[in-house]
């Protein structure tokens, strides 16, 4: 049977939201995303995730969820005007979804003012959290599928190619925001001579550039340090082997300070283990097929770091916890 759309009520309360991007394909971001809301609504919270990669949506197939008569691309396409109605219920509590399938080939992704539109509404779903998967890379829509969350998690892995493309990516999405602050024309020229790293005013770094508008408008290089400060993005190594590999992340937050004066926190890795690609074979998230794996155990430390951030307080019941083994035994 098809799923069916949820019926949960709509409150006053906001829900919180997590994006999660990667800087290319095949880091496990899918997987990533699916087992994380898997673990926050095994907890009690109502969670919805996104398929936002309507290019290539596959969260429904990791969940076992049939495609959905509608899902964001009717959104997208103007055809379904609320986006409620696009939330469907699967087979695990608390969890819903809205899948990203039936994509328009040539007209994927929202234009700049549907995405707008969008991003305004997400936030009024009725759940407590609601987890953003992005299509890999950094396009202006995939950004500002980032930007918008209040946790933004990037995704990566310790391959070379991986790290190189996660600079890129949040240097992307640095200066995207930084874009944003900006109202002058002349200090927004300067940001776009700035996105060239080759420019021949040799602005390397956002201190050289922040230098460079404050000589311009006091007042701008203000909006700029304030953009600065609130821009935090959040690491996750994934398929983790060795030590060395876990201080990936200690790594590129290093690197991110140092050369690009950008505030980035590891929030964690995921080991590589075999129940992962076993678990996506079943179409079910491996933190509830075999929640004693060590992946599980990441992935609950990941989503207990995430809940006692949002509520001030430590939280129990992810999987690993004394909770979860008593129920898994």
């Amino acid at each position: 049977m098809p799923p069916t759309p949820s019926v949960t009520s709509a409150t006053d309360k906001t829900a919180r939201i997590v994006s999660v991007g990667s800087g290319k394909g095949g880091v496990g971001k899918s997987v990533f995303v699916a087992n994380l809301a898997a673990v926050l609504a095994d907890t009690g919270q109502r969670v919805i995730l996104v398929d936002t990669d309507l290019e290539s949506a596959n969260l429904h197939t990791l969940l076992g969820v049939r495609p959905p008569p509608v899902s964001l691309a009717d959104f997208v396409a103007q055809r379904e005007s609320e986006l409620v109605k696009l939330v469907f219920d699967t087979h695990i509590p608390n969890l819903s979804l809205i899948a990203g399938t039936h994509a328009h080939v040539e007209l994927p992704q929202p234009g700049k003012i549907d995405r707008a539109r969008l991003l305004r509404v997400l936030r009024r779903l009725p759940a407590d959290w609601v987890l953003l998967d992005l299509g890999a890379g950094a396009r202006a829509s995939v950004l500002d599928y980032f930007l918008t969350a209040d946790d933004q998690i990037l995704l990566l892995d310790a391959e070379p190619t991986s790290v190189e493309s996660s600079y890129h990516f949040l240097r992307a999405a640095f200066y995207r925001r930084m874009k944003e602050a900006l109202v002058s024309h002349e200090a927004r020229d300067l940001m776009e001579v700035a996105m060239d790293r080759g420019n021949e005013r040799g602005i390397r770094t956002p201190q050289e550039l922040l230098k460079e508008i404050n000589e311009i408008d006091p007042e701008e290089g203000l909006r700029f340090r304030e953009a600065l400060r609130k821009f935090h993005p959040r690491l996750v190594v994934n398929k983790v082997r060795t030590a060395e590999e876990i201080k990936l992340g200690f790594s590129v937050r290093s690197v991110c300070s140092k050369y690009f004066g950008i505030g980035v926190d590891y929030l964690g890795y995921v080991s590589r283990d075999p129940a992962v690609p076993h678990s996506v074979l079943k179409r079910h998230p491996v933190v509830l097929a075999e929640p004693r794996c060590d992946a599980s155990g990441y992935l609950g430390r990941i989503a207990a770091k995430l809940k006692a951030e949002n509520r001030g307080a430590p939280q129990a019941g992810s999987p690993g916890s004394s909770k979860q083994r008593r129920k898994s035994s």
